[in-house]
């Protein structure tokens, strides 16, 4: 242990603690801008900077150790000068506008300059403004850049794809695509961590709220909207419900309030990928198909848009099985167009998703008999969804928490835990076991394919399970920088698997690019235990017994895999 002194107060610490985390600990707060435990420390922003007794000049809180003996100030008039002095620097090269700025009100600078009572900039402003393409669903503003590099080592330590670099010298030292690309050019898989990750509004993703409320005020439309597993565990961080409270029950009644047609839970059509790509997964297995490379998971489209860029001969191991949000897109302007007794040119789809990928993936095209279009029209993110929610003046204590509409209402547990790394695994396993042996497993059976937390097995879970005699060997990934080390131990035959299941963002969809953003916050496991309860508590635990997805079945698809299934439930992935 490290006995020290700081603001007055005697602390001890372990060893090779810095002196952000011992103030921390003992309740301390030390401001930071650039810091990210074990991804980004190295200390640009000199915001955290603390007085040390003996030394004249300042030193980083980030990454200097806590020592014995030390005497430490964290908010003497020396510190609070050097800091209000450099955030004023910093602010003097940032677009303030912050009405106009969607991190308003939740952005990192903005809080430090408003508690260091910052009420004027006595430096030249110098503003960079770089081109960027508003239509791609990630957008980048220079203007509000402040050089932190959290993006650069997010991409490149977590993600494994160094979309974002350094360029420039000196005072024109500034961050863009790497390589001199376009964004459209780079590999970007839109997993979007490098929005969550950020501390103000440089990166978010593309506004799409206006398409939404624009089609709910066309008259010729019919608003049909779904809300994604994952985002009922995250919605209400941003509206101060407690998780018990924020159910998506709510959800599907503030849709309502706003003035869409039709709500539904994407749980639904997560069983339908279930049906189609559990079967998939048999007979592919029991084909000899998957003796070399297994069959991998297709729900996640961060993930699609990697293995197409960066392992391109692996595309065709990919399930066929287009995710549920593009399913449930598919059976609106189909089966439930012709339930309504509409052109499916009436029906505007829309998605609630934790995601900025969806609203990549959301351009694919579909055909099927005269219509030409899309499953999907629009996505919003989570985060897009709660600012339409204020938009339309909504309190969220008057919410109630109302059912899907009909027929597609039902939803299993399994569906539920989608939003959880693992989960997917998990619900195809359990209706693998009934479709191989026609009886049920234990509806926990597979839970060893769960992850118990970031830091465990570098993000892999493996396991292995006998179905009678048939062996099936999964392992579960989430994050980029954990698929890439896991795709190349398969390139190299040192581990073998029949079923991998990948989540671009780490702990999957419930800590995705489009979800409430808590700077410097880890909340994806969270998230995820809260899906795996609701699992726990549902009725129904198994995809199968979903008599929604079997009404649908009998009759319009006939049955998993079969040709109208295929015509307008599956996809041929297609290298970029």
């Amino acid at each position: 242990m490290v006995n020290l002194t700081i603001d007055g107060q005697a602390i001890s610490v372990k060893e090779n603690t810095t002196i952000m985390e011992a103030a921390a600990q003992y309740g301390i707060h030390i401001p930071k801008l650039c810091y990210l435990k074990g991804i980004n420390e190295i200390a640009a922003c000199r915001v955290c900077v603390v007085e040390l007794e003996g030394k004249n000049r300042l030193i980083t809180s980030c990454n200097n150790m806590a020592e014995e003996g030390m005497v430490i100030y964290t908010n003497s008039p020396k510190v609070r000068r050097h800091r209000k002095a450099n955030v004023q620097m910093i602010l003097s090269q940032h677009d303030c506008e912050c009405v106009t700025c969607y991190r308003s009100g939740n952005c990192s600078l903005q809080k430090i300059a408003n508690d260091l009572n910052i009420l004027e900039i006595p430096y030249k402003a110098e503003i960079e403004r770089q081109p960027w393409n508003k239509n791609f669903p990630l957008i980048r503003d220079s203007s509000k850049c402040i050089k932190c590099m959290r993006c650069i080592q997010v991409c490149d330590k977590v993600q494994s794809l160094s979309i974002w670099d350094l360029e420039g010298t000196g005072s024109r030292t500034t961050v863009n695509v790497a390589g001199h690309k376009t964004i459209e050019e780079a590999d970007c898989s839109l997993c979007g961590q490098c929005i969550t990750h950020c501390p103000v509004g440089a990166l978010g993703a593309r506004d799409d709220t206006e398409k939404v409320w624009n089609a709910i005020e066309d008259e010729e439309k019919i608003v049909v909207a779904q809300v994604a597993p994952a985002v009922r565990a995250a919605w209400g961080e941003s509206l101060g419900l407690a998780k018990e409270e924020a159910t998506v029950g709510k959800i599907l009644d503030a849709l309502k309030k706003m003035g869409v047609d039709y709500v539904f839970d994407t749980t639904f059509s997560a069983d339908l990928t279930i049906m189609e790509e559990a079967s998939e997964f048999i007979e592919r297995f029991t084909s000899g198909e998957l003796k070399e490379r297994p069959m991998f998971t297709s729900c996640c489209p961060g993930w699609i848009r990697f293995a197409k860029s960066q392992f391109p001969h692996l595309v065709k191991y990919l399930s066929s099985a287009k995710s549920p949000q593009q399913m449930f897109g598919a059976v609106m302007k189909t089966y439930f167009a012709e339930k309504l007794d509409v052109s499916p040119e009436k029906i505007y789809t829309v998605s609630v998703m934790p995601c900025v990928a969806k609203k990549g993936e959301s351009e694919m095209e579909l055909f099927y008999q005269e219509y030409a279009g899309r499953d999907i029209d629009t996505v919003i993110t989570t985060r897009e969804l709660t600012q339409m929610i204020r938009a339309a003046h909504i309190n969220p204590a008057t919410l109630q928490d109302i059912e899907s509409d009909r027929p597609m209402q039902d939803g299993s547990g399994a569906g539920v835990i989608f939003g959880a790394t693992g989960g997917v695994m998990e619900a195809a396993l359990r209706t693998a076991y009934y479709l191989l042996k026609g009886e049920n497993p234990d509806a926990d059976a597979f839970k060893v394919v769960r992850s118990p937390g970031f830091q465990e097995n570098h993000g892999v879970m493996e396991a292995e399970f006998k179905i009678d005699n048939i062996r099936v060997r999964t392992a579960v990934v989430s994050g980029l920088g954990n698929t890439r080390a896991l795709l190349e131990k398969i390139e190299r035959g040192e581990v073998q698997y029949d079923f991998v299941e990948v989540m671009a963002c780490p702990g999957g969809c419930v800590g995705g690019g489009g979800q409430p953003i808590h700077d410097g916050e880890e909340l994806a496991f969270e998230r995820g235990k809260n899906l795996y309860d609701l699992d726990q508590k549902s009725e129904i635990r198994f995809s199968h017994e979903n008599q929604d997805i079997a009404r649908m079945y009998e009759e319009y698809f006939e049955k998993p895999m079969s040709h109208k299934a295929h015509m307008l439930l599956h996809t041929e992935h297609k290298v970029r």
